[in-house]
């Protein structure tokens, strides 16, 4: 298992960003290796968002970004939102 993380910073419309995020998730939760998302909001600062997906593996994340409709889905950020993102391992766990 990976965890796809995302933390992105929103300077355009936020109920813009947040439909187009929602095409980008339904999209990305229909693909194969999908397990799970969670995205959270900063509590200080209600532009800041942290995006959590769990992916089988690193492989059908990369397979799902490098697709057509994804990369078309996610240019209707560009001008929305700044990005950080990179796939993280489980160190450490507690339940």
């Amino acid at each position: 298992m990976v965890t796809f993380v995302n933390k992105l910073t929103v300077h355009g419309d936020l109920d813009t960003f947040l439909a187009v995020k929602g095409k980008l998730t339904a999209y990305m939760s229909a693909q194969p290796g999908y397990v799970s998302h969670l995205t959270l909001r900063h509590a200080g600062a209600p532009n800041v968002f942290l995006e959590l997906a769990v992916w089988q593996d690193a492989g059908a994340h990369k397979k799902a970004v490098r697709s057509e409709e994804f990369q078309s889905l996610v240019k209707g950020l560009g001008p929305l939102a700044t990005p950080e993102p990179g796939l993280y391992e489980i160190v450490e766990e507690s339940v």
